[in-house]
């Protein structure tokens, strides 16, 4: 803080007028307070012309920017896994896949069966498999649809309430209304505003 009657750094930018600047100088020269300020002046504007140089952002980036926007694939990624249902759908598909090549490349046995074991009827381990697949999609399937009806059921619910709410307030609206409005009509017969028979009841 300088005693100064002219600020001091205007005096050390050489952007005070010629009288002003020499009432200055001669108060720097009187005044130890003025003087630590000066070189402190002295001392910063030393240390920034010590720094390098260094080339001045062009923008600041934001993270609503395209840049860190995720990418199409990413966001519909990221959509998928987000559902439930498609998840089911999903785990469903992916063993029943890995069922048809697990069944596919399974190497057939090497060892020779014993005489009086039963042949495998191939047809009948298709048949079995193909029956196991389409429980597991159908169970998957009606997961999907069950959470759907759940979830639109509570849509209902919500839906149900808030015009229910909406209607309590209309008629808290209209009651209060005809109140203000007999009201009135007292008035204006010059009848002391008071309860009325109806209002009573």
């Amino acid at each position: 803080m300088s005693c100064s009657p002219f600020d001091l750094r205007d005096y050390f930018f050489k952007e005070l007028p010629e009288n002003e600047r020499r009432l200055t100088e001669v108060h720097v020269k009187t005044c130890a307070t003025c003087r630590e300020e000066l070189d402190r002046l002295r001392g910063t504007q030393a240390a920034l012309l010590a720094l390098p140089d260094e080339e001045i952002p062009q923008r600041i980036g934001f993270v609503s920017d395209p840049v860190f926007r995720p990418s199409a694939f990413r966001r519909g990624w990221e959509a998928f896994w987000g559902s439930a249902a498609r998840l089911g759908f999903a785990s469903a598909a992916m063993l029943s896949i890995a069922l048809v090549v697990f069944g596919l490349t399974r190497p057939a046995p090497q060892a020779q069966t014993p005489p009086f074991a039963p042949a495998i009827d191939r047809a009948a381990l298709e048949a079995d498999f193909s029956k196991r697949l389409n429980e597991a999609v159908q169970k998957a399937v009606a997961a999907s649809e069950a959470h759907t009806e759940e979830v639109l059921a509570e849509s209902e619910k919500r839906q149900a309430l808030d015009i229910q709410a909406m209607r309590v307030r209309f008629n808290e609206y209209v009651e209060v209304e005809r109140k203000r409005q007999n009201a009135l009509i007292l008035a204006s017969a010059g009848e002391p505003a008071g309860p009325t028979v109806r209002d009573a009841q």
